[in-house]
């Protein structure tokens, strides 16, 4: 449906005559839906955190690498809730057309092939749906042992 300005279906009314109680009217009525649409559209971005799901099948963390998924959900719910969001989302699925024909058994089947409706409903954003490696460290940075190289030594 074309949109057109306020002020041109006034200046429309006006040629034709229109009442101007009725041009008043119209005129006040558009622009309480065109208020009400611009408030709709101005919803508040949800703030969202990151959170990596490690994939540790064996119990072997924290002794070896692993490939995990990195998702989002919103800055003020607690990471713990991650799991069970993947899962709502992955009941949701399976209760679909496509899930009762390809249902979801894993949590990397669910990232993969889960769509992106279900995890939005259930405040969860994938950002990688296959997954990435995760590498260990023990967060320092170890001192050089040798000293640096003197470069005014090196021009005589």
């Amino acid at each position: 449906m074309a949109k057109i300005e306020t002020n041109q279906v006034a200046e429309i009314l006006k040629r034709n005559k229109a009442d101007s109680a009725l041009l008043r009217a119209v005129v006040e009525e558009m622009n309480l839906l065109i208020r009400a649409e611009a408030d709709e559209e101005k919803a508040p971005a949800v703030k969202k955190q990151y959170v990596i799901v490690v994939s540790d099948p064996d119990g072997r963390f924290p002794n070896e690498d692993f490939a995990g998924w990195v998702v989002q959900i919103p800055d003020n719910d607690s990471p713990v809730t991650t799991m069970e969001r993947i899962l709502r989302a992955s009941y949701e699925f399976n209760a679909s057309k496509k899930g009762r024909l390809l249902p979801v058994k894993t949590v990397g089947e669910a990232l993969e092939s889960v769509a992106p409706k279900h995890f939005k409903e259930a405040d969860l954003w994938v950002k990688t749906k296959t997954p990435v490696l995760v590498v260990k460290t023990d967060n320092l940075i170890p001192k050089d042992k040798s000293p640096a190289p003197d470069t005014d030594e090196d021009d005589e």
